[in-house]
């Protein structure tokens, strides 16, 4: 039997299954990831919350990178692995996608926002960090543009991308949900995460833990293979297309 097929096999007979997405499955789009040869911080260094907070040249370097799309993240394209996806959801196989990714491809491939939990945060808009109020980021670049503080027209507060930086808290109500999720699901995706990033990579072992089966897709092994159900190192988009056909021709 095909490893496509035995994983349409256990899609089809999975009651809930939950879908865990790390970089590796955006960078079949052609987003960089963040800590390869290469990847994002190969390139520049992590601007730290406390720094953002406390430093208006931080503040202003990472307004830069978000205007001058220095890191990447966002403008690219959903792929095969992220429409394959989509129409699990769609069919009501796939109950969540939690991802680590902040590029909101999974949303415009089609999965609605509600079903997306994304406990890295999102690249493609701003949030007040003391009122919550969200900022498209093109409502931002003027005042960007003339050097001006960057902060809230509600509270006063500072604005920033809402994607979740090194120091900031993992948002509550996301790791919940995740948390719920990865107890009430029967099987488990892991689709090019490397496992290693805490407390993200925590949330298949809960999973497991759970009684759910664990499948890993990743180019790479990662350090919890020998607790999965089913590894696979191969190309996400390629071998999800293969397992999509299966499912169709049941």
């Amino acid at each position: 039997m095909s490893k496509a097929k035995e994983l349409a096999g256990l899609i089809r007979r999975a009651e809930r299954v939950m879908v865990f997405t790390g970089a590796g499955i955006s960078t079949e789009s052609g987003i960089p990831d963040f800590r390869s040869p290469g990847g994002v911080w190969s390139k520049m260094k992590p601007i730290y919350f406390q720094d953002f907070v406390s430093d208006r040249d931080a503040r202003r370097e990472a307004w830069t990178r978000v205007f001058n799309k220095s890191a990447g993240w966002v403008g690219a394209q959903p792929n095969a692995g992220h429409h394959a996806i989509a129409e699990l959801v769609r069919q009501g196989k796939v109950s969540a996608v939690v991802t680590q990714n902040v590029d909101n491809l999974h949303q415009e491939s089609g999965v609605p926002d509600y079903k997306v939990i994304e406990i890295h945060g999102n690249a493609s808009y701003a949030k007040c960090l003391q009122c919550g109020m969200r900022y498209e980021l093109e409502e931002l670049r003027a005042p960007w543009e003339a050097d001006e503080e960057i902060i809230c027209v509600n509270c006063t507060g500072l604005i920033k991308t809402a994607t979740i930086s090194f120091g900031q808290s993992m948002p509550e109500v996301e790791m919940e949900r995740a948390t719920a999720e990865a107890e009430a699901c029967d099987l488990c995706i892991v689709l090019g995460s490397s496992l290693v990033v805490y407390p993200a990579a925590g949330i298949p072992v809960m999973a497991k833990r759970a009684g759910a089966k664990l499948v890993i897709i990743n180019r790479e092994p990662t350090d919890m293979d020998s607790y999965a159900h089913m590894v696979l190192n191969v190309e996400i988009g390629a071998f999800l297309d293969e397992v999509m056909k299966e499912l169709e021709a049941a």
